[in-house]
């Protein structure tokens, strides 16, 4: 058989390779949006834990009124997650949210409090 009656007679060959082409493409296509959403919801939830422990912290410092956990209830409220742990350790606080990514948790932690003593003073290089 040659090449010329191969490509003449294929009888609809082409079309199940290029059906199977393009199912690839639409599968690769649906995982890549998937796993680039899963890692905006990990940031957003990283982002909530930061600004959760920073409030709390303000408010384990005196800067501002009200218990340091419940300060950090209200900002991972507003930031949409759940806080679903708040440890206060002295002047230094940890705090753990939550939120969800379709069927799976999604947990980030994020500590707040004063510099190390070993910390260099403001303003000043290392």
């Amino acid at each position: 058989m040659t090449f010329r009656r191969l490509l003449c007679c294929d009888h609809g060959g082409s079309t199940v390779v290029l059906a199977g082409v393009l199912v690839t493409l639409a599968a690769v296509g649906v995982l890549l949006v998937g796993s680039h959403s899963a890692l905006a919801v990990r940031s957003q939830a990283a982002g909530a834990a930061d600004a959760s422990a920073l409030a709390a912290a303000d408010a384990v410092s005196g800067l501002v009124a009200g218990p340091p956990c419940d300060r950090a209830t209200v900002t991972a409220a507003a930031n949409g997650v759940v806080v679903s742990e708040c440890v206060v350790t002295g002047a230094e606080v940890t705090v753990e949210v939550r939120t969800a990514f379709g069927p799976f948790g999604v947990r980030a932690r994020a500590t707040a409090g004063p510099p190390p003593a070993s910390a260099p003073p403001r303003g000043r290089a290392p």
